[in-house]
């Protein structure tokens, strides 16, 4: 009878101290509890814990008590369970259907951890005290707390390792972007100029490129630009760029193919290269295109610059077309000028001379002996110069109303002097009025023709009239500005005759 109250006395103590530890729990919020390591022990090694301080008899209480509470479970389990129904609320401020405690088997109303909460039968550890926890800490096996540093070393090696795997992964993907661009073909853009070029009617620009890729690969091909400098596509780097040869025009414009050659790298998709690579291509005079130009042409134009062999021997046709039309056009523009040339070149039995350019097919020439007189148009009584062949030693007298505007010395004892009015004064005189005894008048379309005959067209009508002759009347400026105009144009084509 005394080791069963003994056993109700102990029971009855432990349930009250389960009961404080529960009170103390709803007392203490999350931010104050401290999760340390002897925290760690407490949940994942009770044993291990309770051994080392039951070892340790100076700084906790003897386990005596906790044998005792062992051998009074063991009572307790084999006595009757109470009928009491007596509950102990722990936490006054949760609903009954929340509560923490449950009945002990034998113990009556003794307080219990609630089966949702404590798993089972699986009692809720209890809170170390500060003393306890700190007690711990310093009793904790330095190879204990080695393994906690290796374990906190260990996760940062491994956030570092997932940051380094992170930025490896991110080099990889770079690495294997270059590395597949350097494998991608590059569209790139070059400068071209070539006047009245357009490659959707006539053939393409061919290029010739040469140099070496990224991968180390010679390279040396043809390739087609637009008359915009598109249609490159290239490995990435380093190559030297020229002018196969011409395009064709749709009209069988054949260009001169620039000599240059130009260097550029390649880096990146749609480059525009045209800074350092632009090439000009001119537009020759026809006649001058030669057939090995025009077939050159045409064999790029027929390798990949035109849509179709066939679409490039059109063109070929079209080039030798122009090229024969201007021959031609050239041909016929000399024989017309070495029929001019006759015309215009006049001989007497002592000189021969040519009619200037600037008046053939506006006058005429009457011949007599050594003296030759050149008239305006069929007018044979309006002449603009007589020339007069007198032997050296002898002396010269123009007709009347004309002045000597100029000599040639032939260098076989004659000399050759021309002679006639001064149109540049006379003219403008006549029309005024202001002579007592014109030579004639002039209606004013003659007039004009005969100043800018007269004068080169170097001066209008008006500024001789205005300008030139000056209102005094005198002619010495009109007299200048025809004989120097003579002494240019006429006078150094007199010669004597072979």
């Amino acid at each position: 009878m005394k080791d069963e109250t003994m056993g109700q006395e102990d029971a009855a103590q432990d349930a009250e101290a389960c009961a404080e530890a529960l009170e103390s729990l709803d007392r203490i919020s999350l931010d104050e509890i401290a999760f340390d390591d002897s925290g760690v022990d407490v949940q994942d090694e009770p044993e291990t814990e309770a051994q080392s301080d039951d070892q340790d008899a100076g700084d906790v209480e003897p386990a005596e008590d906790e044998a005792d509470h062992e051998d009074t479970e063991s009572e307790a389990g084999n006595q009757p369970e109470s009928d009491t129904g007596e509950e102990t609320v722990l936490l006054d401020s949760l609903p009954a259907e929340d509560s923490l405690t449950r009945e002990l088997p034998g113990l009556g109303s003794a307080p219990a951890v609630d089966e949702t909460i404590a798993m089972g039968d699986i009692p809720l550890p209890s809170v170390p005290s500060a003393r306890e926890a700190e007690v711990r800490h310093r009793k904790m096996s330095p190879k204990r707390r080695n393994l906690m540093v290796a374990g906190v070393v260990a996760v940062a090696l491994v956030a570092g390792g997932a940051g380094y795997a992170a930025w490896n992964g991110y080099q990889q993907e770079q690495a294997a972007t270059v590395a597949a661009n350097a494998h991608t073909m590059m569209s790139v853009q070059i400068g071209v100029q070539a006047a009245g070029l357009d490659c959707s009617t006539g053939s393409k620009i061919p290029v010739q490129v040469s140099g070496q890729d990224s991968d180390g690969s010679s390279v040396s091909e043809t390739l087609y630009v637009d008359e915009h400098g598109r249609g490159i596509k290239l490995l990435p780097g380093d190559y030297t760029l020229s002018i196969a040869a011409s395009p064709i025009a749709a009209d069988g414009t054949i260009y001169t193919v620039p000599t240059t050659k130009t260097q550029v790298t390649v880096k990146s998709d749609g480059q525009d290269l045209s800074a350092q690579a632009t090439f000009k291509l001119k537009v020759p005079s026809a006649d001058t295109v030669t057939d090995d130009q025009i077939d050159a042409a045409a064999k790029y134009a027929e390798e990949g610059g035109a849509s179709s062999a066939a679409a490039a021997k059109v063109l070929q046709q079209a080039a030798t077309a122009r090229r024969d039309a201007a021959v031609n056009a050239v041909s016929a523009q000399k024989a017309q000028a070495s029929r001019d040339a006759d015309a215009r070149h006049k001989a007497t039995d002592l000189y021969q001379l040519d009619i200037p350019v600037e008046w053939y097919g506006k006058v005429a020439t009457w011949q007599n002996g050594s003296t030759l007189c050149i008239y305006l148009g069929d007018d044979a009584n309006t002449p603009l110069v007589t020339l007069v062949a007198v032997r050296e030693g002898e002396s010269f007298t123009p007709d009347e109303g004309d002045t000597v505007l100029g000599a040639a010395n032939l260098g076989n004892g004659y000399t050759v002097y021309a002679s006639g009015p001064v149109y540049p004064y006379v003219v403008p005189q006549t029309i005024n009025g202001r002579t007592q005894d014109p030579v004639s008048t002039y209606p004013m379309d003659t007039a004009i023709e005969l100043v800018e005959l007269t004068t080169g067209n170097r001066y209008t009508y008006s500024q001789i009239k205005n300008d030139l002759v000056g209102k005094d009347g005198k002619a010495d400026g009109a007299t200048k500005l025809e004989t120097d105009y003579l002494a240019q144009i006429l006078l150094p084509s007199i010669k004597a005759q072979d």
